[in-house]
């Protein structure tokens, strides 16, 4: 068995991993893919040549770049249900929250939670390819990614639309108390998820990706908290609609990363 090294520059994100996995999937002689996403390298252990993986993982445009190719023993594996169960409860988590914050986001009138809800969205549907589609065909993992990368766009631009309605015109000011008690609920799941995270001492990289995605939500958790107390102290709505703007971009960044997954 040999072990080929290549150097991927635009492999930040469980997104980038998967689009890798479902186009060398169809490869017999490829027989574990080792992927670093901090240092943007992937390591493909295989049997025969290289030159049609290379190919294949150049047509995706990630910047790649083949470092060398050595003679490997096969990696150990590391408990697949383990981290399975723990994918599970973070997916579980991310997508509970998106519907709560959904729902009091419209109620309280506040795009912060509206935005933060589709970014919770958007973690829960990588998550989900990547449970779900394990053993299925290639291409009904791909209609998945496309269908739900379209459907995410169209809330993102949605929502851009809906905070550049509420700029121009003469709306209600958010109701701050469900920002901030509700962003501080979504902050503690997340903590949570990032408890389960490092709790299981994972090398893997889609463990380690997620986190970075779930580091990430508490960021944006913090940024809808603040906007919630400078909603009261201003008693205005422009800071709600600048964290929702914020947030709807890094929404649509991540609707695109899905749909490269359909490619």
């Amino acid at each position: 068995m040999e072990k080929t090294t290549f150097k991927i520059t635009k492999m930040d994100c469980p997104s980038e991993e998967q689009m890798i996995r479902m186009k060398l999937e169809s490869y017999a002689q490829v027989k574990y893919l080792d992927f670093d996403i901090p240092n943007r390298k992937l390591e493909v252990y295989h049997v025969d040549g290289i030159e049609d993986i290379q190919t294949s993982i150049a047509g995706l445009n990630l910047g790649d770049s083949l470092e060398g190719t050595t003679e490997a023993e096969p990696p150990v594996m590391e408990d697949q249900s383990k981290q399975k169960r723990i994918l599970w409860w973070v997916l579980g988590i991310n997508f509970g929250f998106f519907v709560i914050e959904m729902t009091t986001g419209w109620i309280s009138s506040s795009m912060g939670l509206v935005a933060d809800s589709l970014d919770m969205l958007a973690d829960s549907i990588v998550y989900a390819l990547s449970l779900f589609a394990v053993g299925g065909a290639i291409s009904r993992k791909k209609k998945v990614a496309k269908y739900s990368g379209y459907f995410q766009m169209a809330l993102a631009t949605l929502g851009f639309a809906e905070v550049l309605r509420r700029f121009f015109s003469n709306t209600e000011t958010p109701l701050f108390q469900w920002m901030i008690i509700v962003s501080i609920f979504a902050l503690a799941g997340n903590l949570i998820s990032l408890w389960l995270i490092n709790k299981a001492k994972s090398q893997e990289a889609h463990m380690q990706a997620s986190a970075i995605f779930t580091s990430n939500d508490i960021i944006v958790n913090g940024g809808v908290i603040v906007a919630g107390v400078l909603v009261y102290f201003l008693n205005s709505k422009w800071p709600d609609l600048v964290i929702g703007g914020i947030v709807f971009t890094f929404v649509m960044r991540g609707a695109l990363r899905i749909l490269k997954l359909s490619k």
